[in-house]
């Protein structure tokens, strides 16, 4: 008989979420655990505060940062189909982003760079190594961080899919920019993975929705699933909310009626553009952990993904990094992976992410397991909050 999830534990994980409900901490929350062929779905809370619209299975949700193991598997079609190899230049691609300088350190003024060592790959976008990203610490801390602002490159903070600017343009103002390493030297957060968007679009000819809809999400019947939402679907997105810290409530960040996500986006996050349902992310990560393979179509081949969910990282890449892997993790082609086990749910090879907007997924082969979390409520640090952390606690826990 195939082990699956024991049902006193599982009432213990509604009672641990309920109480985050309860006490006002959070309006909605949907969650899934599988184990093997048992699966659980809770759905707790409202759609927004103050309103009595329950959260549903089908509630639509921004995504943010695990769209970026999308993006990675995104490109790694192309890479098996050999339109590029992952130590490839991009700057065939993206010329924007060739001939690059680097900042002889973080303080230094914008003027004071040596020349790259050498161009930026695709592995160096999907190992997030490129040599730029956000940089981790208070604002106006280093001279180049007013400049990433101002030009809203993406890597200084959450930002609206409305906030960018074009593809083209994002593309212009990255490259005008000084690198913050040398590339491969050490990984960076956020902006490697909406590069790696801007890469897929030019490599493919298609802009990135269009190439992540033909070549993932119809297969997969990820039918929720997109940089932007249907007006006929608008009743299905919660209101997505902020912290403030001066007032201890929630702000609105993004509505329903006037969401940034109902028109066209001036340029399709890779790094964490998507909106999707609790559903449709289970089916991508079941592909995922069947190693690239859904029903009868083979997204990935089992190599391929078995690459993706390897340490990519040396330990000197991950210096700098402790606050997002802490001693146990590190980093695959597109995706986090836990490497030693410091908690209960963190399983060697187990590998996902957690997203900015309130959103963690991971899937875990060794116990053929699988978990997302998806609420409406930004997450204001890299370190995980006691939601994520007690989610993953009770799941493990209801294993048999």
């Amino acid at each position: 008989m195939t082990a699956g999830l024991l049902k006193s534990r599982l009432e213990r994980l509604h009672r641990v979420l309920s109480g985050y409900i309860e006490r006002q901490e959070i309006p909605g929350i949907v969650a899934l655990v599988s184990h093997h062929d048992d699966v659980h779905v809770e759905t707790l809370g409202s759609m927004s505060l103050g309103q009595s619209a329950p959260m549903e299975r089908d509630t639509i949700f921004r995504i943010a940062s695990i769209t970026k193991l999308i993006t990675a598997v995104a490109a790694m079609i192309l890479v098996e189909e050999c339109k590029i190899q992952l130590d490839d230049s991009i700057e065939k691609w993206l010329p924007e982003l060739a001939n690059r300088r680097v900042l002889k350190s973080i303080s230094s003024d914008l003027d004071a760079t040596v020349p790259a060592a050498r161009a930026i790959t695709l592995r160096d976008l999907l190992t997030y190594s490129m040599g730029f990203g956000s940089v981790m610490a208070p604002p106006n801390t280093y001279p180049i961080q007013k400049l990433i602002r101002d030009y809203r490159i993406g890597g200084d903070g959450p930002m609206l899919p409305s906030q960018y600017p074009g593809m083209d343009e994002w593309l212009q103002k990255l490259g005008s920019l000084p690198l913050l390493a040398q590339p491969g030297e050490r990984w960076m957060y956020q902006v490697s993975g909406d590069a790696l968007g801007a890469l897929i679009a030019r490599v493919s000819g298609q802009s990135l929705g269009i190439f992540m809809r033909e070549r993932i999400f119809d297969p997969l019947g990820m039918k929720d699933t997109s940089f932007r939402l249907p007006a006929e679907k608008i009743e299905r997105l919660p209101t997505f909310y902020s912290f403030n810290h001066q007032t201890n409530q929630l702000d609105v960040f993004d509505g329903v009626e006037n969401s940034a996500w109902l028109s066209e986006t001036p340029f399709e996050s890779g790094g964490g553009g998507l909106v999707s349902t609790i559903d449709d992310y289970f089916t991508f990560c079941r592909m995922m952990l069947n190693k690239g393979r859904h029903s009868r179509k083979q997204i990935l081949s089992r190599a391929t993904v078995e690459l993706m969910t390897s340490d990519q990282l040396t330990p000197e890449q991950r210096v700098g990094s402790e606050i997002f892997f802490g001693t146990h993790a590190s980093w695959g082609l597109g995706m986090g992976l836990d490497i030693r086990r410091n908690e209960i749910y963190h399983t060697p090879g187990r590998f996902g992410w957690a997203g900015g907007f309130g959103t963690i997924a991971y899937t875990d082969p060794a116990e053929g397991m699988i978990g997302i979390l998806f609420t409406q409520c930004m997450v204001d640090s890299p370190a995980s909050p006691k939601l994520f952390s007690d989610f993953w606690t009770l799941a493990y826990a209801a294993m048999e």
